[in-house]
């Protein structure tokens, strides 16, 4: 594989690792080659490669210079889980088939947290049936066979998989026509199956894993075809990665958004409003309201200006902005109107709307950067079965703002953005996330514009990131259709990953809308389109904040602030002058006025987990005091009324 133990004959290419170092090894060459090269730790470790940032198996021959990356079983590594995962559900499916004959298989990919197979089944699987198909998958795991690849036209595998319906639709579907295959073994003899691939080497490199649970699904997604069966697993290189997993998703339980919105009168979401749209209730509103401030609070100091756009727009702007027909899948119907034939839609984009607020008016580049904002509802279309609380839905209000700006303003002016959300996910608590540069895909037609200005964004945005030593990792056909975008991926307490807010650079819709200003010298140019929203979806993000902190909102943020509890009846006019000094500064305070005991109100005060609660007696009411609780902390003493109320205001004010 070296130089020197390479016949000269050979064509020779140059292997790039991580740490920069080269190797000249002969065209042909497997990761798996070079690995055992490096070590015999790394072979041994080693369960895929990336080739050129590209997830490949081990056994993939290398035939030009290619930068390398060996990717060895970790479960912090999604390219390791990805390989893991993907082959389990092979080796899942094959199980299914053992056990249940006849059974066919459509789709079976790697998710996050997992992976699931789409299967029509003969038997219908329950919880009971899944000890039987883990031993059976424990089986084919111990026999370590395996991942075999073989490739052929699309016409042999047409002719090859004639009798399988579901197959024949994917070779249908795919791209190109040279189609894969994975054999859990030896081909023509062991389990296969139609796969773009890559795997791990063998099953044996699965590790420890296990059957979730298995729910319906249509066939395509679509409600009017067949009904399949769809089982979830997972997969871990180790069994203390999937026992951590596991009480992570117990946890996770705990703190499921649609039950604490229900517990606290956050949030509802009836079927006669319609799927996907949520009516805020006060608790709820009061809470977004809370967050829409120090959102706006935050814009002001940054020079943005306020505007407000109708929830429906003419089919023509969006055919102008090209979100129809790019985002026609995901939006409502048009609406075609009853005196012509004007169709409107529901407004799926705040961005035209905002495009033409600026274009209303002549413009210098004296005026720019122009900033509008705007906490602006959009309506998507998504499928029932991908709704999910707050945190899917189809109606959704962002914290919109697009700035206009020049040229020479584009870096300042995006750097200011990131600054932003940097800002807003510290103050909330959000101190784990990364960042995601999301590229367009030079080979696909969804992308509007031309080369040029795709690659003069991606090359502003990264140089932008690198001047600001903000580390990132690169997504190639992740932007949007109109521009590049910086995507914040957030992790919550419990480990889990949120994709919340966007800062995106567009020179394709000033195009489109032939958006101008006029020069220093006097000619029109056209101006550059920033767009962000650092919450994204108020909805959303709401929903995420409350699995975050479990309903318990730090004082600044939750609906009630404070309770007051009066001891005896005798006491409630003292608590009545208690919560209006509380409220005359600012805070929410309520009185529990019921007949129970203390000790009911303190546990129902904590139940809604109220973060501070005054108890008064005789004792308080006679010196003017209060004795503080803080939820989950128990007794912090007794104090005077004008102290604590000056304390809470202050943690109020700093957002502590």
């Amino acid at each position: 594989m070296t130089t020197e133990a390479t016949p000269s004959t050979a064509k020779q290419i140059t292997i790039t690792l991580p740490d920069g170092s080269a190797r000249e090894c002969a065209a042909g060459v497997t990761a798996a080659e070079i690995a055992a090269d490096i070590g015999p730790g790394l072979a041994r470790a080693a369960i895929g490669a990336k080739i050129d940032g590209e997830l490949a198996d081990l056994g993939r021959p290398i035939n030009a210079d290619a930068q390398l990356q060996i990717v060895t079983a970790k479960a912090d590594d999604p390219d390791a889980l990805f390989l893991l995962r993907h082959s389990c559900a092979h080796v899942m499916a094959e199980a299914i088939q053992k056990l249940w004959p006849g059974t066919g298989l459509a789709y079976g990919p790697p998710v996050d947290g997992g992976f699931y197979y789409d299967i029509d089944c003969p038997h219908a699987i329950g919880e009971e049936d899944f000890a039987a198909i883990e031993a059976e998958m424990a089986r084919i795991i111990k026999e370590d066979r395996p991942f075999t690849r073989y490739e052929m036209t699309r016409a042999e595998a047409l002719a090859k998989l004639a009798d399988d319906e579901y197959k024949t639709d994917n070779v249908n579907r795919a791209d190109g026509d040279v189609m894969s295959f994975y054999a859990t073994g030896e081909q023509g003899t062991d389990f296969e199956d139609l796969c773009r691939g890559p795997h791990a080497p063998s099953s044996g490199r699965i590790g420890a894993f296990k059957i979730m649970s298995v729910a319906g699904a249509y066939w395509h997604g679509d409600a009017d075809s067949r009904q399949l069966q769809r089982v979830y697993g997972t997969a871990f290189p180790g069994k203390k990665d999937l026992k951590k997993h596991l009480a992570m998703l117990e946890e996770a339980k705990k703190r499921d958004h649609r039950v604490i919105g229900k517990q606290l009168g956050l949030f509802t979401i009836n079927p006669l409003a319609g799927q996907g749209l949520v009516l805020w209730m006060p608790k709820g509103a009061t809470l977004r309201g809370v967050l829409e401030d120090y959102m706006k609070e935050k814009l002001t100091e940054r020079g943005y200006e306020p505007v407000y756009t109708p929830h429906i727009g003419k089919v023509d702007l969006y055919r102008t902005s090209g979100h129809y027909p790019f985002y026609s899948d995901s939006q409502f119907p048009p609406i075609k109107m009853r005196d012509g034939d004007e169709e409107y839609l529901l407004k799926p984009m705040n961005c035209p709307h905002h495009i033409l607020i600026f274009k209303a008016e002549p413009r210098s580049y004296r005026d720019l950067p122009v900033k509008l904002a705007e906490f602006g509802t959009v309506y998507r279309f998504e499928q029932s079965g991908e709704l999910n609380g707050m945190t899917r839905v189809r109606g959704f209000t962002q914290d919109d703002a697009h700035i206009f700006c020049t040229p020479e303003q584009v870096e300042g002016e995006f750097r200011s953005t990131i600054q932003l959300v940097q800002e807003v996910f510290r103050t909330l608590q959000f101190n784990d996330f990364e960042v995601r540069l999301s590229l367009h895909d030079p080979e696909s037609d969804k992308y509007a514009g031309g080369k040029e200005i795709w690659m003069r964004a991606e090359d502003t945005i990264r140089r932008v990131m690198i001047e600001m030593d903000f580390p990132f990792v690169e997504a190639k056909g992740e932007a949007a259709f109109y521009g590049p975008k910086v995507d914040f991926i957030v992790r919550d307490c419990i480990g889990r990953k949120w994709q919340l807010g966007t800062v995106q650079l567009d020179y394709v819709l000033p195009e489109r809308f032939e958006l101008e200003y006029i020069g220093s010298d006097n000619k029109p140019h056209q101006p550059v389109m920033i767009h962000r929203a650092p919450f994204g979806s108020m909805e959303r993000f709401t929903g995420v904040l409350i699995e975050h902190f479990a309903g318990n909102f730090p004082l600044w943020l939750a609906p009630v602030q404070v309770a007051v509890l009066p001891i005896t009846s005798d006491q409630i006019e003292y608590a009545d002058k208690v919560a209006e000094k509380l409220k005359a500064a600012g805070l929410r305070a309520t009185v529990d006025r019921s007949s129970e005991k203390i000790g009911r109100k303190i546990r129902a005060a904590e139940l809604d987990k109220i973060p501070a609660m005054l108890v008064v007696g005789k004792k308080e009411a006679e010196s003017g005091a209060v004795a503080l609780r803080r939820h989950g902390k128990g007794d912090q003493g007794v104090a005077p009324l004008d102290l604590i109320v000056e304390q809470l205001g202050a943690e109020v004010t700093e957002r502590r």
